[in-house]
């Protein structure tokens, strides 16, 4: 029982709580972005979204980051929240809810300038994902 609550102590991190959206777009495609160079995990490819900043909702943050990220406008309504991960990375413990958009204003663009594919959910598994990422291509195949 020492042993079991030593373990769990040693495990202790930081948690950082991350919203991501998958867009779907008329086609039933997803989009996916590559981290850009210089980030953390560079080079995967992720579904958009960002860290929960203090006072905000995860809905408050994808509706911020999709702007900011895709130049594309997001109704709360329109955010439907699918499923979450939760991933141990070496320094800290990642909770991801991930919601589902059909619906925005504006044309998805590459505001920050990284690369954006549309993808069907039975290719996602063709790219990298960041671990966190990994476990929700399942969930997104399963419901389009």
């Amino acid at each position: 029982m020492v042993e079991e609550r030593e373990s769990r102590t040693s495990e202790l991190k930081r948690l950082v709580l991350v919203a991501a959206c998958a867009l779907v777009d008329a086609d039933g495609r997803v989009l996916i972005a590559r981290r850009p160079e210089g980030k953390p995990l560079a080079g995967l490819w992720e579904f958009p979204g960002g860290k929960v900043e203090p006072g905000e909702t995860p809905e408050d943050t994808l509706i911020r980051e999709l702007h900011e990220e895709l130049g594309i406008d997001v109704a709360k309504a329109c955010l439907a929240p699918l499923s979450f991960a939760s991933h141990a990375y070496e320094d800290f413990h990642l909770l991801m809810p991930l919601y589902v958009c059909r619906r925005w204003e504006g044309q998805v663009q590459p505001i920050e300038g990284q690369a954006l594919e549309w993808v069907r959910p039975v290719g996602l598994r063709a790219y990298p994902m960041p671990p966190a990422d990994e476990p929700l291509v399942a969930v997104l195949r399963d419901l389009l």
